[in-house]
């Protein structure tokens, strides 16, 4: 069998959601299959899911998964620069797993320079602990107005001199126009380093596919490594974007409003999983339906989405749930926002001040200058008191009050969150509160839909990486028979088989 020819490769798309991340995840569990040590790598990121690394850090959610496929732990390396956009113009700045900043567009634009040595040293620790690199671009490298300092796709790709595979979903239209339109927008340095194209996400007959795929190869002169599936029923951590396309399934209404500054809504991938429940996500303007439980998501503008919640009538619609007996969850920015005012002293999502929050919890919150990073573990203080939960803590944040005498968790020995003296309110800083099994059927339970068999979603997500590589086994086996200038290039360390 071909090794793999290659220390380092990156995959491009022609858009967002391309298939980069799942991409780059198939080939690290490809590669894992045939024991490379391998690790995925995103230079910047751009992205409100994110993870909590063992080393304490806070990465993209999307490298944390391709780390899972690779079966390595999450390190802060694997994603070196994360943004977190707390507004439309300014995002929060995060190096290294750690806060180094608020930046206007401009701002990180002129701090790209800085940036890009904090990405090639993450880099190299990198490639000098593993046998290959895969690394995933942000975006697509034809956006022309950055270009300048780019350190997310090219830039990158010139700065450690990789083979580049370019993705194109083709389930958008149009798929042979980007494919050609990524390429002429590029220098010719930039053309020579990409090696081949990948056409993703394709139903149908490919015969009817032919004649458009030797067109290419024939204008391009570059290779179509592969035409990938359009694979349903994936349960896989989104990098950003909640799902637009929702299915109504189970009897149990449960609806999450999605803030415009959402966070970490892969907290309720289990929700969406399990055959039980009907979960709506809620958009502005649409009409909000009764629910059995209502959960308010995290959030990386606490205050600026407490405003817009009011602005859509959902105070008043809550006071009616659980003036019915609905239940009533807030997870982190959401738990901030059940108390009775969230106070910003130091400007730290924007302008300082304060605001009226919903009122429905005895306590006030400070948000502060230091973010709370944890990965966390206890059991659940409501029902039975005695169901395992783990998770972790993303925060920049204190809450204060007599509701916290009554716990929704206690973790690693503490309280944590807060129960209403009704039982129809539960709040918590915990991201990932349902991910385990116990946890998630006490939370039903508690929720009313009683005993229900718990979603295991690690085995889920197992499940589905393997699918995932199965059906892009035919792309590695190219790259593996491929030979180009960047092939067995010098001081390749020798492929280890397990």
């Amino acid at each position: 069998m071909a090794e793999f020819p290659f220390h380092t490769l990156m995959i491009q798309g022609t858009t967002s959601d391309a298939g980069k991340s799942t991409l780059a995840a198939a080939l690290c569990r490809l590669l894992r299959r045939d024991g490379i040590a391998v690790a995925p790598f995103k230079p910047q990121n751009m992205a409100l899911n994110s993870a909590v690394t063992a080393d304490g850090g806070e990465i993209g959610r999307a490298q944390a998964l391709q780390a899972q496929a690779a079966g390595i732990a999450p390190h802060t390396d694997m994603n070196p620069v994360l943004l977190k956009p707390s507004s439309d113009t300014g995002a929060q700045v995060i190096v290294h797993g750690k806060v180094r900043a608020d930046m206007n567009a401009r701002d990180y634009h002129r701090y790209k320079t800085e940036a890009m040595q904090a990405v090639l040293e993450s880099y190299q620790r990198l490639r000098a602990q593993y046998r290959a690199i895969i690394v995933e671009g942000a975006g697509s490298p034809a956006e022309i107005n950055l270009r300048a300092r780019d350190i997310a796709n090219m830039g990158f790709a010139e700065a450690v001199d990789c083979p580049v595979i370019i993705v194109a979903d083709i389930d958008r239209g149009g798929v042979f126009a980007h494919l050609t339109g990524t390429l002429d927008c590029l220098s010719p340095s930039e053309r020579d380093r990409v090696i081949g194209f990948v056409i993703n996400r394709f139903r149908g007959d490919i015969g009817l596919l032919q004649p458009g795929l030797d067109w290419l190869e024939q204008k391009t002169g570059k290779p179509v490594l592969a035409v990938l599936p359009y694979l349903h029923g994936l349960h896989l951590d989104a990098e950003d974007a909640v799902a637009a396309t929702q299915s109504v399934r189970g009897h149990f209404r449960v609806v999450v409003p999605v803030l415009p500054r959402i966070s970490n809504h892969t907290d309720f991938d289990a929700l969406r999983a399990h055959p039980d429940v009907d979960l709506q996500f809620i958009g502005p303007g649409q009409p909000i339906p009764p629910a059995d439980l209502i959960i308010l998501p995290g959030s990386k503008n606490t205050r600026g989405d407490l405003n817009w919640l009011k602005e859509q009538g959902w105070p008043e619609a809550i006071r009616r749930h659980l003036r019915y007996g609905g239940k009533l969850i807030g997870i982190c920015g959401g738990f901030q926002m059940l108390g009775e005012g969230v106070d910003d002293p130091h400007g730290v999502e924007g302008a300082p001040g304060q605001s009226e929050a919903l009122g429905l919890l005895a306590m006030r919150t400070e948000l502060t200058r230091d973010k709370q990073l944890l990965q966390v573990s206890g059991r659940c203080a409501f029902g039975s008191g005695d169901a395992a939960v783990s998770g972790y803590e993303i925060h920049m944040g204190v809450s204060r009050g007599a509701a916290l005498a009554r716990p929704a968790f206690v973790i690693d020995g503490r309280n944590e969150g807060a129960q209403s003296a009704d039982g129809q309110i539960l709040g918590s800083y915990l991201h990932g509160m349902f991910d385990t099994p116990q946890a998630f059927s006490a939370l039903l339970a508690w929720a009313g839909l009683g005993a229900v068999d718990a979603v295991d979603l690690d085995s889920l997500r197992e499940a589905s990486l393997e699918r995932l590589a199965d059906a892009t086994a035919p792309l590695y086996q190219a790259l593996k028979r491929l030979e180009t200038r960047f092939a067995r290039c010098e001081g390749v360390v020798p492929v280890k088989r397990g």
